[in-house]
This record gives structure tokens, C-alpha cells and sequence, in this order.
């Protein structure tokens, strides 16, 4: 990058070829439209400032999956707190058409992915939903192919056992 207007381009371009998959994947973690959308754009922040240092092509998308994970993680974590302090926080609730568009079988599988350990839910939404391999799972979540493997083959079982498949 030679000048500032470089970074910009390249962080436009990053954000229309990334940002619509990357707020799919956080809606999947904090079950809300509102907060994933945030999560994205706070994703892209933070990737910018680290513009130059990282590759050109897959490091940054590698940083804003990674990124954008993190965030999901903190947000549930004040969720919690919420859930165990009510009067700290006021909770919004939800858009009434959020789910319009989903069949039956849609809202029953997300609804069981919700009630799945954290990191089993990751895992599955970075497999089947991003479709990312195994080795990038380990690196997005920071663990080993392995524990990749033990919270895929446990979040499964849950859930073909919740869904009764």
C-alpha cells in the first residue's frame, strides 16, 4: 500500500466479497441480526488498523472470521450477565419478522444449535455453515484439529438426538 486511498480500496473490496458471509456466520453465534451486523462492522475496524501488517489476500479474511468469532464470544459473555443481573441491562427484543422467512425445520435447527456448548456450536457453524476445513476451524478458534474433531463429532450427536434424525 502506497497511499491511504489504497488501504480504503482494498478494505471496500474485503468488505463486499466478506461482509454478507461474515454476518451469517455471527447471527448463527449470537442468534440476532442487530448484534452480528455490529460484530461485522466491529470486525472491520479493527482489521484496518492492522491493514498493513497483514498478507494481502487470506491473512485479513483469516483476522475477520477470527475476528468476528472473538466478538460473538464477548457479546454472549455480557448476555450472560445480563441473564444472571437483570438489572444492569436492558434487553431489546428481537424484530418480530426475523424469522418470517424460515421453515419449520430451519427454526428447530438453529433453536437446537443455540442449546449446544459454545465451542460445539462454533465448530459446527464454521464447518457446515462456512464451510471452512478442519484446519482452519483449529486456527479460527485457536485449538487443535483434534478438538475440532471431538466438538463436530459431540455437537452432532446433540443435535441429531434433540432433532430426532
Amino acid at each position: 500500500m502506497t497511499t491511504a486511498d489504497d488501504g480504503w480500496g482494498e478494505l471496500a473490496a474485503l468488505y463486499r466479497e466478506h461482509a454478507r458471509p461474515l454476518v451469517r456466520l455471527a447471527v448463527l453465534l449470537v442468534d440476532d441480526v442487530g448484534i452480528a451486523e455490529e460484530i461485522v462492522q466491529d470486525a472491520f475496524v479493527l482489521v484496518h488498523r492492522r491493514m498493513g501488517r497483514l498478507d494481502q489476500v487470506e491473512r485479513p479474511v483469516a483476522y475477520l472470521r477470527t475476528t468476528v468469532v472473538n466478538l460473538s464470544r464477548s457479546r454472549l459473555r455480557r448476555r450472560l450477565v445480563a441473564l444472571r443481573h437483570p438489572g444492569l441491562v436492558e434487553r431489546a427484543s428481537p424484530p418480530a419478522d426475523e424469522r418470517v422467512g424460515m421453515s419449520d425445520d430451519q427454526r428447530a435447527v438453529i433453536a437446537a444449535l443455540q442449546r449446544l456448548p459454545r465451542r460445539q456450536r462454533e465448530v459446527l457453524v464454521l464447518r457446515y455453515w462456512s464451510e471452512l476445513s478442519e484446519d482452519e476451524i483449529a486456527a479460527t478458534l485457536g485449538i487443535s484439529n483434534g478438538s475440532v474433531k471431538t466438538h463436530a463429532h459431540r455437537g452432532m450427536a446433540a443435535l441429531e438426538q434433540e432433532l430426532g434424525t
